[in-house]
C-alpha cells in the first residue's frame, strides 16, 4: 500500500511539473478571468440562485496586468438583482502564482445597493491547471472578511476560467 500511494504522489508531481506555465504569467501580460461564486459577498461572479420564487442572479469579470512574473494587480466589476434591488460590485487586489500554477490572491470587494455599501478584504488560493498556451481552469478556495460592524465573513469554493494574452 506504501509504494502504491508513493507512486501515486510522484506521477502526481510529474503531471504537475510536465505543465509548461512560464509564458502565461510573464511580465507584461493580461488576464482575464470569469468565476462561479456566490452574489451575497460582493460578488464580481457569474451566479444563479431561486428559493422560494425568488431568484438572485450576478454576472461579473475580473482582469489583471502582470507587472512583473507571477504577479498581477487584477480588478473586477459585477452586476446582480436580488429581486429587490440592483447591485453593483467592485473589486481590486493582487494575484501572485506560486511557482508559476498556484494563484494567491488578496483583494479588496465592496457592493454598493439602492444607497447602502457593504465592503469585505477577501483571501483566495487555489491551482491554475493549464489547458493550452491561453487557457486555465481554476479551482480555488475564498474566505471573504467583513469590514462592516457585526459582518460575519464567509467562505466559498469557486471555480475560474482565465485567458492569458
Amino acid at each position: 500500500m506504501k509504494k502504491l500511494l508513493l507512486v501515486a504522489m510522484m506521477a502526481f508531481g510529474l503531471a504537475v511539473n510536465a505543465q509548461e506555465t512560464t509564458n502565461q504569467t510573464s511580465k507584461g501580460k493580461f488576464v482575464i478571468e470569469a468565476n462561479t461564486g456566490a452574489a451575497t459577498t460582493g460578488s464580481t461572479a457569474f451566479s444563479l440562485t431561486s428559493v422560494n420564487g425568488n431568484t438572485v442572479w450576478n454576472v461579473g469579470l475580473d482582469g489583471g496586468y502582470f507587472v512583473m512574473d507571477n504577479l498581477a494587480v487584477k480588478a473586477g466589476l459585477g452586476y446582480g438583482d436580488n429581486g429587490f434591488s440592483d447591485a453593483f460590485s467592485y473589486k481590486v487586489g493582487a494575484e501572485y502564482y506560486i511557482n508559476g500554477q498556484i494563484p494567491v490572491e488578496v483583494d479588496f470587494t465592496g457592493t454598493s445597493y439602492t444607497g447602502n455599501s457593504v465592503n469585505w478584504l477577501g483571501l483566495q488560493a487555489g491551482y491554475a491547471w493549464f489547458l493550452g498556451e491561453n487557457v486555465s481552469v481554476k479551482p480555488a478556495v475564498r474566505y471573504n472578511i467583513g469590514l462592516e460592524d457585526g459582518q460575519k465573513g464567509a467562505f466559498q469554493g469557486l471555480i475560474g476560467f482565465a485567458l492569458y494574452f
